[in-house]
């Protein structure tokens, strides 16, 4: 067949580069640069991409991609002769496309790379990416003290969805709602998964590529900003990582090199029919080394490249056992204690959460007690809180069971649990579940009941000992269930702006942001009174104990206002309110009763040394605690209620810019001399 001149001469060409690149893999060295996947370096102006892959059971493996035409022959890696193969090329773009090919029986096999970092898509070839061409905007960052963190989990796709878009969101689409957060008084995000997953939307919980940024959310670098514009406002943000199962779709590391048993996932897997699955995919064989590193590797990158403030770590009960009460598998416990291990050492401050389910407290004792050392666990406290507040009669809300919730802790420690109303599962849609105010009344959710009692459960939550978690829309009372596919609806931020008020208001008291409820973030609860007949309990939260410390929440379940009601107080003096839910404030069809000072009279009640009486509305709670507000001080710029270092961060960012609260001295500009202020201020304290 003839072929035009410049097809011939375009075929030569393409010829001489293959066979160029032929030549020169003949004398493809074994690379020493540390890393395993595509790792790009630079030596003087000479820029390449190192390529390793662990395949210990390939005949022979190549690194194929745009820069070489796809050629199985030119860039063929060398065994290290531990299972990996690795080579370099230089001069490989950044951004090229590539996969690995692997000889299995004789033929190749073109595999997107298990560590990818970028992908064009779950089933796309795999894109050399450079961690370190993003250029931050924030210094170091410190995430809040555990006992003051707030945190709201956020489903990135469904998050905001403005009007004429459509799901999934994306990382640059939920940064314009981050100031409506800190309007709200958090101070911590939790990201359900963003590692790549199959399609476009998705809860996350399904990864096929552990190591890479959902390309449909943005990316890596989208990524590093989104959490850049939390770090400048504040916000610490939080992985949810899913490491007890991977897939089950579009995994390359299925099978990767060949070899597999019983029909299971071959090296990356277990593949013995006890261990080989989770109700939700194929298990990673932790007894595996090279498994091990890929996990510990994992859990850095988010916290080291990404600039993480912690992790979440997925059903973890699903890692350590074959199923919810099945046998033991103790790699997976040495496994997460050798992952708690890094995090101390490298990351001390920066949170390490369990989603268990087992009540254990070994999960969050430290390794050195053979526990699993994590520093947190997801706490059975939502179903008991839930259970009582959507029972249909009164009779049916046991004050025993909101005892056991409030009082319940691991290890003696206030914070070494998450508890919350709502979660991504609880409220999901597809498993049947509904939002707490539809859970209480499917035909009304925006009615009074279902807004006294959602929000009474919300108020048991935030005044119990524990870390306080949202769901995404939780405070603007959205209803009905959640899907990843279900945005959720900011206009009712106007609907039920009395609503979002109180959990404003139920943060601040939390984060103890007014000096008057250090209780709240101490370390001690007293639940003191349960009146299971009349349904009323009350509870003391303290720290050091005195005044603007000492907080006392008495909590009203029944459908019946209480007045002239008496429980016991740890001190004599005048206790003042801080919250009442009945408020009109937040509901105009609220009954508004009244929550007047209460003078201890000296007689001891419940225990206690001294007692007063209370008024509360029907459904409602009550915070109280006695002192006056100190006031505030201009160098508490985070609000924190002291001067720390992170008061020195928000001059440090603000450091140059034109007037604004950093502008401490009031010359006009963010400079040394606020810092000065600062330092005159440091170790102030609210309490």
């Amino acid at each position: 067949m003839h072929r035009p001149a410049n097809a011939v001469r375009r075929l030569s060409a393409l010829t001489a580069l293959a066979l160029a690149a032929q030549a020169w893999a003949v004398v493809l060295p074994v690379s020493t640069r540390a890393g395993v996947g595509a790792i790009p370096y630079q030596v003087g102006t000479t820029k390449g991409v190192t390529f390793r892959t662990w395949a210990p059971n390939a005949q022979a493996v190549s690194v194929v991609g745009s820069f070489n035409f796809w050629s199985t022959t030119a860039h063929q890696l060398s065994s290290e002769g531990n299972g990996y193969w690795s080579g370099d090329v230089s001069n490989c773009p950044f951004a090229a496309q590539y996969k690995f090919a692997i000889k299995i029986n004789g033929s190749y096999q073109q595999k997107a790379d298990p560590r990818s970092r970028l992908l064009v898509n779950s089933v796309g070839n795999s894109i050399v990416h450079d961690p370190s061409a993003y250029a931050w905007t924030t210094g170091t960052f410190g995430i809040a003290d555990w006992n003051r963190l707030v945190i709201y989990e956020l489903h990135l796709g469904s998050f905001h969805v403005p009007s004429g878009t459509t799901v999934p969101s994306n990382f640059s689409r939920a940064t314009q709602k981050l100031d409506d957060l800190v309007d709200l008084g958090i101070n911590c995000i939790e990201l359900l998964p963003v590692a790549e997953f199959p399609g476009d939307i998705s809860w996350g919980y399904n990864p096929s590529y552990p190591f890479s940024v959902e390309s449909a959310y943005g990316g890596p670098n989208e990524l590093k900003k989104f959490v850049d514009a939390c770090h400048a406002r504040g916000i610490a943000v939080l992985a949810d990582v899913v490491h007890n199962h991977y897939g089950p779709n579009d995994l390359s590391m299925w099978q990767y090199d060949g070899w597999s048993q019983n029909g299971n996932g071959g090296i990356f897997f277990f593949n013995d029919t006890l261990r080989a699955n989770t109700p939700w995919g194929p298990r990673p064989d932790y007894t595996r080394t090279e498994v091990q590193q890929y996990v510990r590797d994992n859990a850095s990158m988010w916290l080291g490249e990404f600039r993480m403030d912690g992790l979440r770590w997925d059903a973890t009960k699903f890692m350590r056992r074959t199923d919810s009460a099945g046998t033991d598998i103790p790699s997976a416990w040495s496994l997460l204690q050798a992952c708690n291990n890094d995090i101390d050492a490298t990351w001390p401050g920066k949170i390490s959460i369990a989603e268990d389910f087992d009540d254990s407290a070994a999960v969050t004792r430290p390794v050195s007690q053979s526990g699993a050392g994590f520093d947190s666990q997801w706490d059975w406290f939502v179903h008991s809180i839930r259970g009582v507040v959507t029972a249909s009669s009164d009779s049916g809300r046991d004050m025993n069971t909101v005892r056991d919730a409030v009082a319940h802790a691991y290890n003696g420690s206030a914070t070494q649990r998450v508890i919350y109303t709502e979660s991504h599962d609880e409220v999901a849609l597809t498993s049947g579940n509904l939002r707490l105010p539809s859970a209480i009344s499917a035909a009304a959710p925006g009615g009074l009941q279902a807004r006294k009692r959602s929000t009474l459960a919300a108020g048991v939550m935030f005044t119990s000992p524990g870390i306080p978690m949202l769901f995404m829309g939780q405070e603007l009372l959205e209803d009905g269930g959640w899907d990843a596919n279900d945005p959720m609806d900011w206009t009712k931020a106007t609907t039920y702006a009395g609503t979002r008020q109180m959990y404003k208001d139920l943060i601040a008291l939390r984060r103890n942001t007014a000096g008057l409820t250090a209780g709240l973030t101490g370390a001690n609860t007293n639940v003191f009174h349960v009146n299971n007949t009349n349904k009323q309990i009350a509870w003391h939260r303290w720290g050091g104990g005195g005044e603007r410390d000492d907080v006392v929440v008495l909590a009203n379940f029944s459908g019946w206002p209480i007045n002239n009601y008496r429980i016991g107080l740890p001190r004599s003096g005048t206790w003042k309110c801080r919250f009442n839910s009945d408020s009109n404030v937040y509901a105009s069809d609220y009954s508004n009763t009244p929550s007047p000072d209460v003078e201890a009279n000296g007689q001891a009640y419940d225990g206690m040394p001294t007692s007063g009486t209370f008024r509360v509305g029907a459904y409602a709670l009550v915070v109280y605690s006695q002192g006056d507000a100190v006031p505030g001080n201009p160098a508490d710029l985070d609000g924190s209620c002291v001067v720390d270092a992170g008061d020195v961060a928000f001059v440090l960012l603000d450091f140059g810019s034109v007037g604004g609260p950093s502008d401490l001295d009031g010359d006009g500009v963010v400079g040394s001399g606020d810092v000065a202020m600062i330092l005159l201020e440091f170790g102030w304290t609210c309490q």
